[in-house]
């Protein structure tokens, strides 16, 4: 398995001119497999909350959706399942799947709906479940929960119980130390989305949103078909800039595809720039924005950085491997002439689309609904102009529901989340 590495700047061309110009660096990762390599065995593990408020058809669909992904785990994938409620425990332990029909048994016997939402202890223990099983495999964990984590009990100063969403998101970063990969599933309109994100984002996985119960199953799939084309693991973007060329102060780095998340930068000793990608998929490139700005360059065709990757291989169970190095280009002219790049641009747009929902959300938590209905409606004309209609339609309702003096629901505040940072499926 190896890597392939492309990158374009939105505009190539540089005003020789200028004292200072500001670019942004579009970079395309993904696996390529060999003609004869197969599909990397997956350590999968299901944390499924089974508090009270999951009674009933929203359990039963859950486990629908668990028994169609168990009838598609291969030879050699392995399995565990923790569910949650006010206290966590194992219901499937770490093992290789050699009795379907045995552990749906057991999963129809042992989830049962009932307590409180303590999600951090369901997190961990899965994070345990999941340790069991990472040699030579794509590890990662799908978090489900229809509700809040429990806040922590607080005297003046000092914590008297632990915060379940601190909790929470300490165990999320962990987990990226150990080549973990947690995916998230909002199930209903009652969860906590800050928390879910964040979750995901922490380690390159994604969020999804299980609006009516009978999407579980679709949503599982989803998920699933993604997991199954990663080709190799706990990848990181390596950036070096040349002198007189540096990244942007705030929010320089950010991945686009397949979900947009604001990412991390960590400088390294040898004077690059790391950031944490997760694991490469055969099938959909991670797209990464870097905002960076140059200084006064000579004429003529300039490299102005170099980037490369450093990943894992579980096939060949091999760590910090390297690609080879790709240089950056811009060519420095006198008679300047833009050179923009399509794709580039349609990446920017991408990113606009997402900080601009976030802009109207932070407007509505401020009392500002003009505000906030405004840059909705930004937001749905740069949608429409990437061609994502369908997060076009779901921001402009939002943005008349605002106008018209309506309060957004649980369900569309959700959603217009879910659009900002990928394509929602219906």
């Amino acid at each position: 398995m190896k890597v392939k590495l492309l990158s374009a700047l939105n505009d190539h061309s540089v005003d020789a001119a200028q004292l200072n110009s500001q670019r942004q660096l579009g970079i395309s990762i993904s696996a390529i497999a060999g003609e004869l390599e197969e599909s990397l065995p997956l350590n999968l593990c299901l944390i499924l909350d089974q508090s009270g408020s999951m009674h009933g058809q929203p359990m039963k669909t859950v486990i629908q959706a668990v028994e169609q992904l168990l009838d598609q785990l291969k030879v050699g994938d392995r399995l565990s399942v923790v569910a949650f409620a006010g206290s966590a425990t194992v219901i499937i332990p770490n093992q290789i799947v050699l009795d379907p029909k045995s552990i749906k048994s057991q999963i129809k016997n042992k989830l049962s709906a009932s307590g409180g939402t303590v999600i951090a202890d369901g997190l961990a223990l899965g994070i345990t479940e999941l340790m069991k099983g990472t040699q030579g495999a794509v590890s990662q964990g799908f978090l489900l929960t229809d509700g809040h984590g429990e806040g922590g009990l607080r005297i003046w100063k000092w914590d008297i119980t632990p915060d379940d969403n601190k909790r929470c998101l300490e165990l999320a970063h962990r987990a990226t130390k150990f080549n973990l990969t947690i995916n998230t599933l909002g199930f209903g309109s009652s969860w906590n989305q800050d928390l879910l994100e964040k979750i995901a984002d922490a380690g390159g996985g994604t969020l999804a949103f299980i609006e009516h119960p009978e999407q579980a199953v679709e949503q599982f799939s989803r998920l699933f078909r993604r997991i199954q084309s990663v080709g190799l693991t706990n990848a990181y973007l390596r950036l070096f800039l040349k002198p007189n060329v540096r990244l942007a102060e705030l929010k320089p780095i950010a991945q686009v595809a397949p979900d947009t998340i604001e990412l991390p930068v960590q400088p390294e000793a040898d004077g690059y720039f790391a950031v944490r990608l997760g694991d490469l998929m055969k099938d959909a490139k991670r797209v990464v924005l870097a905002n960076i700005y140059l200084g006064n360059l000579p004429e003529g065709e300039q490299e102005i950085g170099h980037l490369q990757i450093r990943y894992d291989d579980p096939s060949l169970d091999l760590q910090g491997l390297l690609s080879p190095i790709f240089p950056v280009y811009v060519n420095v002219v006198r008679a300047y002439q833009p050179a923009t790049d399509p794709e580039v641009q349609q990446s920017i747009l991408a990113l606009a689309k997402y900080r601009q929902t976030q802009l109207a959300e932070a407007k509505l938590q401020q009392g500002d609904r003009t505000g906030a209905a405004t840059m909705l409606q930004t937001a749905a004309k740069t949608a429409l102009q990437i061609g994502d209609t369908n997060a076009a339609t779901v921001l402009q309702t939002s943005a008349t529901r605002l106008q018209a003096g309506e309060d957004l629901s649980e369900s569309d505040r959700k959603k217009t989340r879910i659009v900002s940072k990928t394509v929602l499926q219906e």
